[in-house]
């Protein structure tokens, strides 16, 4: 499929998702390519007839600066309660829906606001659904203090951890200031233990194991339709 055939899937897709908004509530909103549709779409929307939101929430800069500069104001986690809907993507999606995400990095920020979500919607293209977990490396976010001894904890579990590197080779910092460990795992055969094991890590922040978190997913299919999977 060329490029342009799946954006115009994936705005599709994100013109159903910003369908799902209800006027006066809280939105999170994530990032990456689908959320850049759906924030056009969003704003469609508020121009032809004004949602009046009471917040919105985001995880990451460019969305901020894309939400900003077409008329919304971004507010941070800790001045709301709680979310009624975010709107994200995923690295990767089970056919239970659980998911990886981090791949941009931002995977503490997406979870916290996830969590703090009452529901949640990933946008993805067909691309990103697998029948089990893996596939794609899964971020582990680590403090530089402890960086190396949690490597080698994980190497000893027989994770494969590779420290994620920038361009020009140098680790990649979060913006939290912390480095993130990409494991190579493929399957992975119980992620709820995995999981739990990485939650229990002492220098650990966060990983991008997403589960029991999303409700909803809109997927953009290379034969031209839009598959909404709910929970």
């Amino acid at each position: 499929m060329q490029k342009a055939e799946q954006d115009k899937l994936k705005q599709e897709a994100a013109r159903q998702a910003a369908a799902m908004v209800k006027p006066g509530s809280i939105l999170g909103v994530g990032t990456g390519s689908t959320v850049k549709f759906f924030i056009d779409e969003l704003t469609k929307r508020n121009q032809t007839s004004p949602l009046n939101l009471k917040a919105i929430v985001t995880t990451s800069s460019r969305s901020q600066r894309q939400l900003e500069e077409n008329g919304f104001h971004v507010n941070e986690l800790s001045e709301i309660d709680q979310a009624d809907l975010i709107v994200d993507g995923a690295d990767r999606v089970a056919d239970n829906f659980d998911g990886i995400k981090g791949g941009g990095g931002a995977l503490t920020l997406e979870k916290n606001v996830a969590v703090n979500s009452k529901k949640c919607i990933w946008i993805v293209d067909e691309s990103k659904l697998v029948h089990q977990l893996g596939d794609f490396p899964l971020p582990v976010e680590v403090l530089p203090i402890s960086c190396e001894q949690v490597k080698r904890k994980l190497a000893a579990q027989g994770l494969n951890p590779e420290f994620r590197l920038t361009d020009d080779g140098k680790r990649f910092v979060t913006h939290y200031g912390n480095y993130i460990l990409d494991l190579h795992v493929d399957p992975i055969p119980v992620p709820a233990g995995l999981a739990d094991y990485l939650d229990h890590l002492v220098g650990v922040v966060e990983h991008g194991l997403f589960l029991n978190m999303c409700d909803e997913v809109l997927i953009a299919h290379s034969d031209g339709t839009i598959e909404d999977r709910k929970r």
